[in-house]
């Protein structure tokens, strides 16, 4: 939409002949649909100065640009909730899905789809795409379209090794992720959680050395929150039991990526896993340019505002209920 001042208005600063030029050239390109250098042989100007006379236009308020959703895309497209989340959370960009994880018994298909092809318009071909385990980046897996995208290398972010069968999907994320984005797939053959000795031990061992380092180096992250509750998928594997979760949230943990605590504010606690821990730190998590978080689910509200408030994502994929609490807290 381009409109004009009335005659005389203080809006005018500049001459009436500076004014006719921007409004000439914002409409040639606005409302013509013509490019910057058409405008500028219409105007007998060069290809910068077109570009200045349309920079200038909008400054001067003289263009007003305004977005419409269509009707029948309303309720599946949430652009306004996705600017305000990146506004307030300082995020490159936020995605917002209609589908509640609640409402569909903890999938999360619909979240894991929209991640899947946030990774692949995002991801370069020399890029390492770490990965914590858990069923928010099995979806994303899952979903990811084979021939769109390719990545360097899949790294493991967390260790996974448990003393009961628990499914993390460590493997399918490696090998589906690796198929999908032709990338060589480096694991974390680890435990999350040891003693404190036997992690200084295995942190010393060449290939767990080496795989933790590829992951703290990734340009491109994926992961998951896990609440400080029995709600965690850390409690339900059992590589944690309530007495440590307690102890936990007696110290203001809020949440936790790849086993690593943190709390209200997105700073580590000072817990008894600390030392015992074999993931990729939080801070190397706060490091990486392309962070993306995706969260869903009423129990995981809690721990997506302390990560978001922390700086440990730089995108956000989330449903719309989670979206809108999240945008409801100060």
């Amino acid at each position: 939409m381009v409109t004009s001042h009335a005659p005389g208005s203080p809006d005018q600063a500049s001459s009436s002949e500076d004014l006719r030029v921007c409004l000439r050239a914002a409409t040639l390109y606005y409302l013509d649909g013509l490019t910057q250098a058409d405008v500028a042989a219409r105007l007998g100007v060069s290809r910068p100065t077109a570009g200045r006379l349309v920079a200038r236009a909008r400054s001067e308020g003289l263009v007003s640009i305004e977005v419409h959703v269509p009707k029948h895309l309303r309720e599946d497209l949430h652009s306004e909730e996705e600017r305000a989340l990146e506004e307030k959370f300082g995020l490159i960009e936020a995605v917002v899905v209609t589908d509640n994880v609640d409402s569909f018994e903890g999938s999360f298909t619909s979240v894991g789809r929209a991640a899947a092809a946030l990774v692949a318009r995002r991801i370069k071909p020399k890029d390492t795409l770490g990965f914590t385990w858990g069923p928010e980046t099995v979806a994303v897996a899952q979903a990811l379209p084979p021939n769109t995208a390719t990545a360097k290398e899949i790294v493991q972010l967390d260790g996974s090794m448990s003393a009961i069968n628990y499914q993390t999907g460590v493997e399918y994320i490696l090998g589906r992720c690796g198929t999908q984005l032709k990338a060589a797939t480096v694991r974390l053959p680890a435990p999350l959680y040891a003693d404190a000795p036997t992690v200084t031990a295995m942190k010393a061992d060449s290939v767990i050395s080496a795989a933790l380092k590829k992951g703290s180096e990734a340009n491109m992250m994926i992961f998951g929150v896990g609440a400080a509750s029995t709600a965690t998928t850390l409690f339900e594997g059992s590589y944690i039991d309530s007495d440590t979760i307690g102890i936990l949230t007696g110290l203001g943990a809020a949440g936790e990526i790849g086993g690593q605590f943190y709390d209200q504010d997105g700073v580590a606690v000072d817990g008894p896993l600390n030392d015992r821990t074999l993931s990729v730190g939080l801070d190397q998590v706060r490091a990486c340019p392309n962070s993306i978080l995706i969260t869903g689910g009423t129990t995981k509200h809690e721990a997506a505002l302390g990560a978001l408030r922390g700086g440990l994502a730089k995108m956000l994929v989330s449903d719309i209920e989670c979206a809108q609490w999240l945008l409801n807290q100060r």
